[in-house]
């Protein structure tokens, strides 16, 4: 019998607490189309699905005539699977962890390391810092999506600190003025001093804090309920976390950091250092194989706020700069490319027309895995023992130059998104 090198992937649920719950999570749905027998908990929340090798949450391997149970093992047993670039770059390891996010509560403010960085953290606090991997990071809309990401424009951050005075009083009147008096003909001098308002902010004494978190809430809840526009506070917002985290300090970031909404389809990219957190909706997302992440505030978690503050990007841009664009294949017109400025990953988001019936998956020189959000179709692969059947939920693992011919019976079409290492 011929090898099997194209397989379907069991994959793992992380039942994260800000996780969407029950089917209102898009990873409930994928999983429960994925494989009829699961059971969706209604009450409970499924916020990632994991695909890929990682220790935690290796795939399970649904072919029973493959020996090895798992993605990971089977990949250290075959590792030419990758090509031979990708081998040789990574040491025989899958360089990518393939992901959708389901948010129904905001994730920590956070940001990830470069090598440099993580290596260090990773010597010296190998509890908080599992590995020495950086860990950029994609995410692709599959509902409108919210997050933030990176420093607003120095103009919005001095307006909020002329219309929130709970804000200004925690970062205090000397570094405020420096920011207001900081030109643009000077990004090192705006960068100066947004580090020195950012640190001030994350470094406040708790009780201070809370007091002043509390006035704010308290005085904008009354703006709210007299009908008045809080907008100047980024009211809305900031009654939203604050019911999520209460006495937070990571409910002030929103006045700091750019808020970025995504349409299904579009999405952001996160280099090393950048400050984000996820805010809500579904997406997909691929991140380099690490777990490193340096957290500040809207969390119950380990936070490292002087390793933040030390390590963040401080230059400000709009938060339309913040979204990643997606270029349309000129081999394949059905596949848009989210190319990314970092060697471990790319994501190809395939289209396929109704009017199209037979569709080539084309191989490359990288392992991929290849996400069926909708549409059905079957799969047929000179590499794969027999024909697959795939439909919304199905993943599958697919050995580099490999290929496989998708024959679709669905009336709207499919969607699929492909993660892969393009060297």
């Amino acid at each position: 019998m011929a090898e099997i090198r194209v397989f379907p992937l069991s994959c793992v649920v992380q039942n994260y607490s800000w996780g969407k719950v029950g089917l209102e999570s898009e990873v409930a749905k994928l999983v429960a189309s994925g494989d009829p027998l699961v059971q969706i908990q209604p009450d409970q929340p499924y916020a990632e699905l994991w695909m890929g090798t990682h220790p935690r949450g290796d795939a399970l391997i649904r072919d029973n005539r493959i020996p090895q149970k798992t993605l990971g093992r089977w990949i250290a047993d075959n590792p030419a699977c990758l090509g031979a670039k990708v081998k040789d770059a990574f040491q025989g390891h899958l360089p990518f962890l393939f992901k959708v996010l389901s948010v129904n509560t905001a994730l920590s403010v956070q940001a990830h390391p470069n090598k440099e960085l993580a290596a260090k953290l990773h010597a010296q606090f190998p509890e908080h810092y599992p590995d020495a991997n950086h860990k950029p990071e994609m995410a692709i809309a599959l509902t409108r999506f919210e997050g933030m990401c990176g420093f607003r424009p120095v103009e919005e951050i001095v307006s909020f600190l002329q219309n929130v005075p709970e804000l200004r009083a925690l970062i205090g009147e000397v570094a405020a003025e420096q920011l207001e008096r900081s030109g643009s003909d000077d990004p090192r001098g705006v960068s100066a001093a947004l580090r020195v308002c950012f640190t001030r902010l994350m470094k406040s004494e708790k009780k201070f804090f809370v007091d002043q978190l509390n006035m704010l809430v308290k005085r904008i809840s009354q703006e709210a309920a007299e009908g008045k526009d809080t907008s100047g506070s980024n009211g809305d917002l900031l009654l939203r976390l604050h019911s999520q985290y209460p006495g937070d300090i990571g409910c002030f970031t929103i006045y700091f950091l750019n808020l970025v909404r995504l349409e299904p389809g579009e999405a952001m990219f996160l280099g090393a250092n950048e400050p984000h957190a996820y805010l809500h909706g579904d997406c997909v997302e691929i991140m380099a194989c690490s777990d490193n992440t340096v957290r500040a505030g809207l969390t119950s978690k380990f936070i490292d706020v002087l390793t933040l503050c030390e390590m963040l990007n401080y230059t400000p841009a709009p938060s339309s700069s913040k979204i990643f664009p997606a270029a349309q294949s000129q081999l394949d017109p059905h596949v848009y490319l989210y190319d990314p400025p970092v060697p471990d990953f790319t994501i190809m988001r395939i289209e396929i027309p109704a009017s199209i019936k037979l569709y080539l998956i084309s191989a490359m020189d990288s392992a991929s895995i290849l996400l069926v959000i909708q549409g059905t179709a079957v799969g047929t692969s000179t590499a794969a023992a027999s024909e697959m059947s795939l439909h919304r939920g199905s993943v599958l693992f697919i050995s580099a130059d490999e290929s496989i011919s998708l024959h679709l019976s669905s009336p709207d079409g499919m969607l699929l998104f492909r993660a892969c290492c393009l060297l």
